[in-house]
């Protein structure tokens, strides 16, 4: 099962775009997440508790366990987010941190270093920007070094197209390299 998380607001994003060309190309069922859809509980002291206790009982079946669970078992996980504020919108941080749970997506060795339960082998982060994307490492070096240190993915990709909206830019130009990026990849 592949899973799709879609962190675009616009009906006619061209992350999306790209995100479903990739996918088109990984042809597996499909599992779609849309985070700015998701109503996330606050991260306040009575859920902490909520789940800690969970946690400690090793009892998954609260509902608020169900996307971490989801996130694990998936064999392939694409994440499409738009390049926004040196980053990616904040419904997807609040994804991961809805996500980030020991026993389900990771857990702590002895020594305390994060080991991964993830079933995936490979993260594909699909991004566009209207500017160049100056330093990749707030958007999808975070990405990254979560899938590889905390979930054990070892195989994270960015996809990106950028320069979208500087006056005078090929957008179709643009956006059909990044295609043809995608349609070269060895997957």
């Amino acid at each position: 099962m592949l899973l799709y998380i879609n962190a675009c607001c616009r009906t006619d994003s061209r992350t999306a775009r790209l995100a479903k060309r990739l996918i088109s190309r990984l042809n597996d069922s499909v599992s779609e997440v849309r985070t700015g859809e998701l109503h996330f509980p606050v991260m306040d002291e009575a859920f902490l508790n909520r789940r800690d206790s969970a946690v400690a009982a090793q009892d998954f079946s609260d509902p608020l366990f169900a996307l971490g669970k989801e996130f694990s078992a998936a064999d392939t996980i694409v994440i499409a987010a738009p390049f926004w504020d040196l980053s990616f919108p904040a419904s997807l941080k609040q994804y991961f941190e809805q996500i980030n749970i020991p026993h389900v997506t990771f857990y702590y060795d002895d020594l305390g270093v994060p080991r991964g339960l993830c079933k995936a082998k490979k993260l594909y982060y699909v991004t566009t920007a209207g500017g160049p994307i100056f330093n990749a490492e707030y958007g999808y070096g975070y990405i990254r070094e979560l899938a590889q240190s905390f979930y054990g993915i070892p195989d994270v990709r960015m996809i990106k197209a950028e320069g979208l909206d500087i006056i005078g830019a090929d957008i179709e130009g643009i956006l059909r390299e990044a295609e043809d990026t995608i349609d070269r990849l060895d997957l």
